[in-house]
């Protein structure tokens, strides 16, 4: 833990937020925040513990994890460095419904809750952009939902593929930090499943993989099965 923060880290969040708040505001937000790392597999904020502090993830990539009362695991989403995780919280009193966990080695600065709330309740237009943060995490995890809702499990894994190209590792050609475990748990089904489905696709030219490397051959034909699977 550093009790004072590098600037370089929170130089995303100064970008966006000096656009709303002052100086001083930011300076508060600021010194009232501790940087912290964490190794792949660890914890940021558990589910079911009363949130105390706002995430704002500066390096790595984070799943926003569920557990049901049979241990069983779903992923809701998986997102990127820069981004504020945690800012529903500030929007209800209840604890955290699902947990921030590091998909690979993250850094990441807890700003505590109590003084964004006071920066926010004398600054509308500040309120509204974190809100518009929070809600765009929930549409992801919405949208994660309606896949899981109404498609067979080539459709879901192909949607993963897809926004994990696009949202996280914005490249058709990636080293996937995930496991075929925890695909599963994203996708809803079974890692014999995704392990057969990754194979089938490769076999047809859809994609390559070999080790932790995919890559998106033909991405037509995965959009294409997304929209009928």
């Amino acid at each position: 833990m550093h009790p004072n923060i590098n600037k370089n880290e929170f130089k995303w969040l100064r970008r966006i937020s000096m656009k709303f708040i002052n100086r001083r505001d930011f300076i508060r937000i600021e010194r009232s925040s501790v940087s912290l790392a964490f190794k792949k597999g660890e914890t940021i904020l558990k589910q079911g513990e009363q949130p105390s502090h706002v995430v704002y993830l500066e390096r790595g990539i984070v799943k926003f994890s569920y557990q049901n009362e049979a241990g069983k695991n779903l992923i809701l989403t998986i997102v990127a460095a820069p981004k504020i995780l945690g800012g529903a919280n500030l929007f209800y009193k209840d604890n955290n419904l699902f947990s921030f966990v590091a998909v690979d080695d993250c850094d990441v600065v807890l700003i505590d809750a109590q003084v964004l709330l006071s920066v926010m309740e004398n600054n509308a237009k500040f309120s509204i952009m974190l809100f518009q943060l929070a809600s765009g995490m929930f549409k992801k995890s919405i949208l994660n939902f309606i896949s899981l809702a109404y498609k067979q499990k080539e459709g879901r894994i192909a949607d993963i593929i897809i926004y994990l190209s696009a949202e996280v590792y914005n490249s058709r050609d990636f080293t996937l930090t995930l496991t075929r475990r925890e695909l599963a748990e994203f996708a809803g089904c079974s890692t014999e499943n995704v392990i057969m489905t990754l194979s089938k696709w490769q076999n047809e030219n859809v994609i390559a993989a070999e080790g932790k490397q995919l890559q998106i051959i033909d991405m037509e034909r995965l959009k294409h099965i997304s929209k009928i699977a």
